[in-house]
């Protein structure tokens, strides 16, 4: 090495480059859209950092740091105003001079941040002071000293390459490609996941009230019962699986990389809103159609919806059988428990009715139904199969003494129709104005 040397011809300069991969700077994109913060933080030397940054869009264009600004302007970093600066570089050397509230308000102010010549104490530092904002943290890393970093984050997410076994054993979650665009898509993916729980859960609870509320009048107004306890059964397990089932299948809304992540305190899988859509708005709803399609069978038999006030202590006495209509007609036991009957096989075709609009306005939480688009075939064929069960419950022959199932007149189907199409029109309209007044009071009450 201390030898003289001599007669060399230079050839020429070469020099390497370790470049992010293809589709980082479209993942990063993708994670400010969905308004999730990327914030890097290396061991590399500050100006190394920045442009890695800025070529993958951690830092963009249009934000410069007080560097720049300062160098711009042609002042002392000094004398730069803070509310010019949305990015910021800071080197472990800083990092280390500053204090809790320091690092607090750097991460408060700044919008794209990137730790540079940072120490393994200083990550764990970084993350604790993300937490303390009430963030969630998730932190990705491959060697020894990512690890306690890894440990802290609220998801810890190791390569599953390059990464050293203590960082696996540290981290929740490894990435088998080491690739960051796969963290975005299993970000997009436990959205649609979370999405879908809530849609098929929102349709699942609407029918309780069309179930509950025929016995809540049976008690009150003492009304012959609309709906018996078998024909729940049919809904409970029968016409409302598949069709529950196949919102798991529902393919992502267009906006779902574009929301802001979700309040883990306040927007929880069922929520108020979720309860006060499908109970107080699509359940009544669907309640006032089984009712009217009642009402609309007991009025073709002669009994009026005045007649049925009270009714029921003679109706259910087997050993009366002078019970008169509206028309002075009497009714016998048997023929008055055959039209009970024919009822409880209304109001359950009427419910299976209206959970087809129901089910049709469960596939999005806020787009419109003709921007979703009808294409989940396990969501369509469901629709098909509960008709056909209904169809088939009501006029299988024998099922009339087996299950107290009578079958109905064709025309009976059609009452319930309106009420389904007013579903759907309702919530097309809530849909609209979540749309179109992001933020407002709609949005406040029924957004689920």
């Amino acid at each position: 090495i201390n030898a003289e040397y001599g007669g060399f011809t230079f050839v020429g300069l070469m020099a390497m480059i370790d470049p992010p991969r293809n589709g980082v700077p479209t993942a990063v994109q993708k994670c400010k859209s969905a308004g999730i913060k990327v914030v890097m933080v290396t061991g590399d030397h500050p100006i190394t950092a920045a442009a890695i940054a800025k070529s993958v869009y951690i830092i963009t264009e249009d934000h410069k740091t007080v560097e720049e600004v300062a160098k711009e302007k042609g002042i002392p970093e000094e004398d730069v105003d803070p509310k010019d600066v949305q990015a910021a570089v800071i080197h472990g050397s800083k990092l280390k001079e500053m204090t809790e509230n320091d690092l607090d308000i750097l991460l408060q102010n700044h919008e794209e941040i990137v730790f540079a010549r940072t120490s393994p104490q200083q990550k764990l530092i970084i993350v604790e002071a993300f937490q303390r904002a009430g963030q969630i943290v998730a932190v990705t890393g491959d060697g020894v000293n990512d690890s306690p970093a890894l440990k802290k984050a609220d998801i810890g997410i190791a390569m599953g390459i390059a990464g050293s076994d203590v960082s696996k054993e540290a981290a929740d979650m490894i990435l088998l490609d080491d690739n960051f665009a796969s963290i975005v898509t299993g970000v997009e993916e436990g959205r649609l996941i979370f999405d879908n729980l809530k849609k098929s859960i929102a349709y699942t609870l609407t029918s309780n009230i069309p179930e509950i509320s025929p016995f809540l009048f049976f008690i009150i107004l003492s009304i012959p019962l609309p709906l018996g306890t078998v024909t729940i059964l049919f809904i409970d397990l029968g016409t409302d699986l598949w069709p529950a089932i196949s919102l798991a299948y529902e393919k992502a809304e267009s906006d779902i990389m574009q929301r802001q992540p979700r309040d883990p305190q306040g927007d929880r899988l069922v929520n108020e809103r979720l309860i006060s859509v499908s109970y107080g708005q699509i359940g009544m709803i669907q309640a006032s159609a089984g009712f009217f399609v009642y009402f609309v069978i007991m009025a073709e038999n002669g009994f009026r919806p005045s007649r049925l006030i009270g009714l029921r202590k003679q109706w259910d006495d087997a050993d009366f059988d002078c019970v008169e209509d509206s028309y002075g007609q009497q009714w016998s036991y048997a023929d008055r428990k055959i039209l009970e009957y024919t009822c409880h096989s209304a109001f359950f075709v009427s419910i299976v009715i209206v959970q087809w609009a129901d089910v049709i306005i469960c596939k999005t939480r806020k787009l419109s139904v003709f921007q979703q688009g009808m294409n989940n075939w396990v969501l369509n064929t469901g629709i098909i199969f509960e008709t056909c069960l209904a169809a088939f419950m009501c006029y299988t022959p024998g099922l009339d003494k087996a299950l107290r199932v009578f079958p109905l007149r064709i025309w009976w189907w059609f009452p319930a129709m309106p009420f389904s199409l007013l579903i759907w029109i309702y919530d097309e309209c809530r849909r609209y104005l979540l749309r179109r007044t992001p933020g407002g009071w709609v949005e406040k009450e029924t957004y689920y």
